[in-house]
């Protein structure tokens, strides 16, 4: 057992599925599965005692919903990050997981290539959000970034928009940090200027500002 490792709980009632998922965290010597579960109050119940710092969590589980799952782990362990893991690639679902305060989201055909980025982009800090649906954060809705006081015309300073440009694309702050050589401390304080500036007050309104800005297909 290596004690500083990411504790990882992995959530999904699909044996095959999850132990595929395993088999992707598992070859990643820093991080730990101490835990599996394959419904949503076995989740909660595990999540409480194990105490994981990531939950992998498919929202489509017997007993629970995954996102009944979500607001009730966080609502108990605010410091446990979550990233979910699905099938579902659209904006509803999405946008409900994120303002429950999910801190990542992955589509299942993404996982082979994405899964342990995400996971340790979310264990750091950051909002991991697969390429392939960031998107469709952006358009319909109400309060939209597009449609925040001070968005349109606010001139952000270069390093603030490398800053947000790196959140929307699923750096943890650390990671930005080392990317950009400057202390953790001072990405902090960039991401809360920029984000005063536009008036946005959510990891959604980042992402809308981001993809409406073609900033996020690469980096």
């Amino acid at each position: 057992m290596n004690d500083t490792a990411l504790r990882i709980l992995m959530v999904d009632d699909h044996p095959i599925v999850l132990a595929g998922l395993k088999a992707l965290v598992q070859a990643d010597p820093s991080l730990e599965i101490v835990g599996e579960a394959r419904d949503g109050r076995t989740a909660l119940r595990l999540a409480s005692s194990l105490r994981p710092n990531v939950v992998v969590l498919d929202i489509s589980i017997p007993e629970m919903s995954g996102a009944e799952v979500a607001r009730a782990l966080l609502a108990d362990q605010p410091e446990c990050r979550i990233l979910v893991l699905t099938v579902h690639e659209d904006r509803v679902t999405l946008r409900q997981l994120l303002d429950i305060g999910v801190a990542g989201y992955l589509v299942k055909r993404s996982a082979a290539g994405d899964l342990v980025r995400a996971i340790h982009a979310v264990a750091a800090g950051g909002t991991y959000l697969d390429p392939a649906i960031a998107g469709k954060v952006v358009g319909g809705g109400s309060a939209t970034a597009s449609r925040t006081p001070g968005a349109q015309g606010v001139e952000l300073s270069e390093r603030e928009t490398d800053v947000l440009r790196l959140i929307a694309n699923g750096h943890s702050n650390k990671e930005i940090a080392a990317r950009l050589a400057i202390s953790v401390k001072t990405i902090e304080t960039y991401k809360a200027r920029a984000m005063e500036k536009l008036g946005f007050k959510t990891r959604v309104d980042v992402v809308r500002h981001a993809a409406g800005k073609g900033w996020l297909s690469g980096q």
